[in-house]
């Protein structure tokens, strides 16, 4: 069999991995990378690209402060007991450190934003500029290896160009501005005619494509190997330390020795149906992810058969989805749910939650309705919004639906007939109409609190008062569609300590071997108090494994 000699492993090319190859390197490492499938940049890639970080130095262009003990104190209200403290503090303690370490020694670089925490109203929760976006780069930094990054999600392209947080806000919202902000993006992408004869993929990154693209620039600069179709198979253990790994190279088994270690960064286990049946019998089905379909639970089980102990594996993202046929994956409602005159409803036609709550809480509690789940709206919302799978109808008309649309969408002149075409009670959502509408009038959402706090109002429509997030379904059609309990990754995994160590069943670390991202066991819990408590912490134990390793002051 074919050997390698490196100091440092990392399995997995998303920004857990990348960041963790980065801080080994420059800890004096020889470090290799190896991704499974043909396409750089895993789920990191398709994702908004924000990372939740407390304390960061950002916050001062913005006037803002923040502590780690307001932080601390934030995650415990959330997290409960779910998660060991110190493995909470370790995080608000090397978030930011980790932060300023990439945008000190890589191309990664970010800008804060005003986007609420998840639950502002709990003890050091902040309405805003925790969360990080990537700034924009041009592909062509890339290079060649581009067209090797997974592309963004389509709900993350609109059309084929991109667009940051702060701009799909203002256009999602109809915030003033927004549809200057359109006509410029979509005239910039139009008239790059050298790079559009290549790709109908836009030259301007943002978001997760933003994030491992930049990544990505800093790991080739360092002449680091990110080996594409290399699947990771096992890990290589001697006298209970793990030192190699071994990995499939152009179809041959290759042995890979460590001085170091490896860093396990894979992803979850979202894509394997065997492991949700087992672990997540309410959302059983892999089509109901929006994740790429390439996170099989591989490092898990390679680090389980060594003796490293799996926690919080009934645990996910969640986010309530919708699928349309043919499509590699699904899509989760992330935003819109907040806008006025959208409604989610069950089998009897009634609200059930605050639409506007995060799509973590949101997809949470589709489960308990996981087949009968409706999003409802009317001509009003149908209009001025994108909803789904729908852009308004200035964008898409109803008339150019094409199949996959018209598989999934419901419509109708009235409420009764509408809730025939669900199977849901017509009694029930005429029921539920007549509350929202008297509840759009007074700016109460008297049953959820819908638009009660900073997070809720986020993406609501600042035009509509007096709340942004209520508006009456009264103008026929009126439409639906299905959701279901989805996800966009799992966050139970491999038990870690404050290095990102993984653990054995009886709580010691098993030298050489870590983990990061949804491979480990979430520091969130089974909570989701930010955007980019996903990122956030994946690069921040990528770059604490890295270090630990390394024996470098952490």
């Amino acid at each position: 069999m074919e050997e390698m000699n490196v100091d440092v492993l990392v399995v997995g090319s998303g920004a857990g991995g990348l960041t963790a190859a980065i801080t080994a390197h420059e800890h004096g490492a020889k470090v290799m990378v190896v991704e499974k499938s043909d396409m750089f940049g895993g789920t990191s890639a398709t994702s908004g690209g924000g990372i939740w970080i407390p304390c960061n130095h950002l916050m001062a262009e913005h006037g803002e402060t923040d502590t780690p003990e307001a932080a601390l104190n934030y995650l415990k209200a959330c997290i409960g007991d779910d998660v060991a403290e110190e493995r909470i503090a370790r995080y608000v303690d090397q978030a930011p450190k980790m932060l300023k370490f990439m945008e000190d020694k890589s191309e990664v670089k970010f800008t804060a934003t005003p986007y609420a925490d998840y639950f502002p109203d709990r003890p050091g929760g902040k309405d805003g500029w925790r969360t990080l976006d990537p700034l924009p780069m041009s592909a062509t930094k890339l290079k060649g290896e581009f067209l090797n990054m997974r592309e963004p999600h389509e709900q993350t392209a609109f059309g084929g160009f991109t667009l940051t947080v702060n701009e799909a806000k203002k256009i999602i919202t109809r915030a003033p501005g927004w549809s200057k902000i359109m006509s410029r993006l979509v005239f910039l992408y139009r008239i790059d005619i050298p790079f559009r004869r290549k790709t109908k993929r836009h030259r301007r990154l943002c978001l997760g494509n933003a994030l491992v693209g930049r990544c990505l620039v800093s790991a080739f600069k360092r002449k680091i190997p990110v080996l594409r179709e290399t699947p990771f198979k096992s890990l290589i253990e001697k006298d209970g330390r793990v030192v190699g790994a071994i990995i499939t190279r152009d179809g041959k088994d290759v042995k890979v020795n460590t001085s170091r270690g490896v860093i396990l960064a894979a992803g979850g286990f979202e894509s394997n149906p065997d492991m949700r049946a087992k672990y997540l019998p309410h959302s059983s089905n892999p089509d109901w992810s929006a994740t790429p379909g390439t996170n099989t639970g591989d490092a898990h089980k390679a680090a389980a058969e060594i003796g490293a102990t799996m926690t919080l594996m009934d645990a996910a993202w969640w986010g309530p989805s919708v699928r349309l046929p043919k499509r590699d994956r699904s899509r989760v409602l992330f935003v819109e749910r907040a806008l006025p005159g959208i409604y989610i409803v069950n089998g009897n036609g009634e609200r059930f939650l605050n639409e506007a709550a995060s799509y973590d809480e949101v997809g949470r509690q589709v489960q308990e309705h996981p087949l009968s789940t409706w999003v409802v709206f009317d001509r009003k919302a149908r209009e001025k919004y994108a909803v789904g799978p729908l852009y308004p109808t200035a964008v898409m008309p109803d008339v150019a639906w094409g199949k996959s649309v018209k598989a999934v969408m419901k419509k109708a002149d009235t409420i009764e007939e509408l809730a025939a075409l669900m199977g849901v009670d017509a009694e029930g959502l005429k029921a539920t109409a007549e509350k929202v509408g008297r509840y759009s009038e007074t700016g109460i959402d008297e049953d959820f609190g819908s638009g009660n706090n900073s997070y809720d109002r986020y993406y609501g429509d600042p035009t509509v008062k007096p709340n942004p997030c209520l508006a009456p379904i009264s103008k026929g059609p009126f439409y639906a569609f299905q959701i279901f309990p989805g996800d966009i990754g799992t966050k139970g995994g491999v038990d870690v300590d404050v290095n990102a160590q993984a653990l054995n069943a009886a709580g010691v670390p098993i030298g050489g071997l870590y983990a990061t991202g949804n491979t480990a066991s979430s520091v969130m819990g089974r909570t989701y108090p930010g955007a980019g408590s996903t990122l956030g912490p994946a690069m921040t134990f990528g770059y604490v494994a890295a270090k630990h390793m390394m024996r470098a002051n952490a």
